[in-house]
């Protein structure tokens, strides 16, 4: 009845270049499974430091997150930004719009 902890360990990769490492453990009594426990999902984006990850993932990080990829993702991560506060900026600006008329209907 000898107990053992093992870790799997599996690599998914996103067209977008982010890199999801996916662990999980197994605790075997004899060789067969006894206990799971439930699947967990890091992504490692393009440009995100993985010096501390397995040596495994740092090769597939390496080969699939080039400069290019990199400079790609960051592009596409800075027009989400500005798409995002331009969509905010209309908002930002009736709020005191608002504010004035009601200011205004009290006096």
């Amino acid at each position: 009845m000898a107990l053992e902890k093992t870790e799997s360990l599996r690599h998914e990769v996103e067209p977008n270049g982010t890199v999801f490492v996916v662990t999980r453990g197994d605790v075997l009594e004899d060789g067969k499974v006894i206990a799971s426990n439930p699947p967990h999902r890091k992504p490692i984006n393009p440009g995100d430091d993985y010096s501390g990850e397995a040596d495994e993932t740092k090769a597939i990080c390496a080969a699939v997150q080039t400069d290019e990829v990199k400079a790609a993702y960051a592009a596409d991560q800075a027009a989400r930004d500005a798409a995002e506060a331009a969509a905010a900026a209309p908002a930002a600006e009736e709020a005191p719009a608002e504010e004035s008329s009601e200011e205004e209907s009290s006096e």
